[in-house]
């Protein structure tokens, strides 16, 4: 079956009122306004990106979002997942295109360049500052719905330390929706399902600090293949698993395609009254039709598609999706208590507490304003990682470990890889009482103007310590660089204490943690040719 936009422009229908925002109770989502148990039928909707290292964002193509958004509507989808957008482009057109035809948005906060790499973990500035645009971008819609603050970065008993850092995303960006003033949007994760860490990523991410702890949690699940059973997919396991978890679960992606076509025989037992009870529905994997055979249509131009075979059994499966809820009125969560924290061993190793730094800009920008010796401006970043295993050579770095297995995080373990260096060379520097020799690195670092640190920069930078190794407990809520007095000149004395940087050693790849650990268990003899 074929669909033009001119042959579906009339489906589009007439613009209708705001949709009425989804809330969180309990377990359940809900609608603000009629207190009716919101369930997802939801189709993931972002296309593959033809460069390896961009995406295209599915929300700022509004032709191709007039052009599918009726057929959406068609199978009764009511939610669609975006898994990266440009937080700078306009999506007041699709996104009215998707309100109008009674659909939300549920979107992934990081993009192919900017994610929590579950390889080498870290929760940096620069990532809060990509996760709080599309955040900002998104909050103005009454459509959105949340978001999620990774997506299958844990996938290993190996990877499990990177959920901290992912935690810690979640921690900041519900805080920065509260702090904005932002109307209620959910911050979650979406879980691969991964037997070997599938209960400990579940208690992970729903124990400790609420303020910490997920708003919903998304299932990528794909083990009911063909004609299987509510048993023998492994349904009922889950179900069961879940049947007491305080946050809205659903499935965040599901659609096995081992068996072909696929006949969604699942979608009857989802929306069932037994699953209905503990999911809120589901995201099926997907609209467009790719190289991985996953999908509901296939793009024929811009303004027209055709439908694959699993479109016709999905639509004939959802259509008959009416599961029973609840009144939000009348229901009483009784499932709110909190999961008791994995602990650390053979087959978990994220420590619960503490979780890494809060992303401050602020204080980042702040004690790299306060350091007399940086990074050289000239120096290219492929640089950076032999800059910092020398200079961690010759000072302590702890400051800026990250360590999720021990719970080690040094305060400015958060900030760029730019002011991590400045903070290293600073700290030698200044133990060299700021010889003219010990800011050179053969020209890789160089001697700047100081500004004195006053307010809360000054109280978090004395929480710090000069080793940056205390807790920082104060929070910053001045606007970004402002806490920072008037700039005077870096003073130097004396001499001695000079270091050459020297080409000993190559690195494919900046890992910070991996440059501070060779530097401290090699010393100063690591430089040596």
């Amino acid at each position: 079956m074929k669909f033009s936009l001119v042959a579906l422009a009339a489906l589009a229908g007439v613009a209708v009122a705001d949709l009425d925002p989804i809330v969180i109770k309990g377990s359940k989502f809900f609608y603000s306004s009629n207190n009716t148990q919101f369930f997802m039928r939801g189709v993931a909707y972002q296309k593959e990106s033809t460069s390896s290292s961009g995406y295209t964002d599915p929300l700022a193509d509004a032709t191709a979002c007039a052009r599918d958004v009726p057929i959406m509507a068609e199978l009764r989808t009511n939610v669609i997942r975006t898994y990266a957008i440009n937080a700078s482009a306009d999506h007041s057109a699709c996104m009215k295109l998707l309100s109008d035809a009674g659909i939300y948005v549920i979107s992934d906060l990081s993009d192919p360049n900017q994610s929590i790499d579950r390889s080498d973990p870290s929760w940096e500035t620069d990532l809060f500052t990509r996760y709080t645009s599309v955040v900002d971008e998104l909050s103005q819609y009454n459509n959105t719905i949340g978001f999620f603050a990774g997506n299958e970065v844990s996938n290993t008993v190996a990877t499990s330390d990177a959920s901290a850092f992912v935690k810690a995303a979640v921690r900041d960006t519900k805080k920065y929706i509260k702090e904005k003033g932002y109307r209620s949007m959910g911050v979650g994760y979406a879980t691969a399902d991964v037997s070997a860490i599938r209960a400990d990523m579940a208690d992970y991410f729903n124990c400790g600090d609420s303020d910490d702890t997920i708003d919903f949690w998304g299932y990528n699940i794909y083990s009911w293949c063909g004609n299987s059973t509510y048993a023998e997919s492994k349904y009922q396991a889950r179900t069961e698993e879940f049947a007491n978890y305080s946050v809205p679960v659903f499935f965040a992606e599901y659609g096995c395609n081992e068996v072909t076509p696929r006949e969604f025989t699942e979608v009857k037992a989802l929306y069932g009254d037994t699953m209905a009870e503990v999911w809120s529905g589901g995201i099926v994997y997907m609209y467009f039709q790719e190289a991985n055979n996953y999908g509901l249509v296939s793009v024929v131009d811009s303004t027209s598609v055709s439908t694959m075979a699993d479109f016709k059994y999905y639509s004939s499966e959802i259509a008959s999706a009416n599961p029973t809820g609840v009144n939000k009125a009348s229901y009483t969560p009784t499932n709110t208590a909190l999961r008791s924290c994995p602990t650390v061993g053979s087959a978990w190793d994220a420590k619960s507490s503490p979780l890494p730094p809060v992303a401050d800009v602020d204080l980042c920008e702040c004690m790299y304003d306060t350091s007399g010796c940086v990074v050289a401006g000239s120096l290219s970043s492929t640089k950076y990682a032999k800059l910092f295993s020398t200079v961690c050579g010759y000072t302590d770095c702890s400051g800026l470990t990250a360590n999720a297995t021990t719970g080690e995080y040094g305060a400015y373990s958060m900030c760029t890889t730019k002011q991590q260096l400045a903070f290293a060379l600073n700290k030698y520097y200044v133990e060299q009482n700021r010889a003219a020799d010990a800011c050179s690195f053969d020209g890789s670092a160089t001697v700047k103007a100081t500004t004195k640190a006053t307010g809360t920069c000054s109280t978090q930078m004395k929480e710090a310590g000069t080793a940056g190794t205390g807790t920082v407990t104060t929070e910053n809520t001045a606007t970004a660089g402002s806490n920072s007095a008037s700039s005077t000149a870096s003073s130097t004395t004396s001499s001695s204490g000079a270091i050459g940087l020297h080409s000993s050693s190559s690195f494919g790849s900046f890992q910070v943690a991996a440059c501070i650990t060779t530097a401290l268990l090699a010393g100063v003899g690591m430089i040596a040719l």
